[in-house]
């Protein structure tokens, strides 16, 4: 019988890195659940703030949880600057594409995802197998 040949698997080390990948992968997935709703139930428009709220203090815990998974110590930190990171690249986007203005909402998404992230990368590191 022929063995299978193994596949090299493609591992990034870094991890803010592999927390912001992770964390833009749930934003997209997120995205779409959240404009399948929109499209499909009775979802007000005027509602969508506080879903996008939500969508990304969960993308910057699991972000978080990611990057404390990497990180052997840390946790916090690790997973702190990743959801920073994680808002400011969302912030850019926004400032670049949409034009928006700086305003409180920019500074409570900075703070979501630092918090979240942080809370992520904390439980990331106690969830890490030795």
């Amino acid at each position: 019988m022929n063995s299978v040949k193994k596949i090299a698997r493609f591992h990034i080390a870094s991890p803010l890195l592999s927390g912001l990948i992770y964390a833009f992968i749930w934003l997209g997935i997120g995205t779409l659940i959240l404009s399948l709703l929109l499209f499909f139930s009775s979802l007000q428009e005027s509602s969508l703030p506080n879903y996008a709220y939500v969508i990304h203090g969960f993308c910057s815990l699991l972000g978080g949880i990611v990057a404390g998974r990497r990180s052997t110590r840390r946790g916090w930190y690790h997973g702190g600057l990743t959801g920073l990171a994680y808002g400011l690249i969302v912030l850019l986007i926004g400032f670049l594409s949409l034009d928006q203005s700086l305003n409180s909402h920019n500074a409570s998404v900075l703070a979501l995802g630092l918090l979240a992230g942080a809370i992520g990368g904390m439980t990331g590191v106690n969830t890490r197998q030795s």
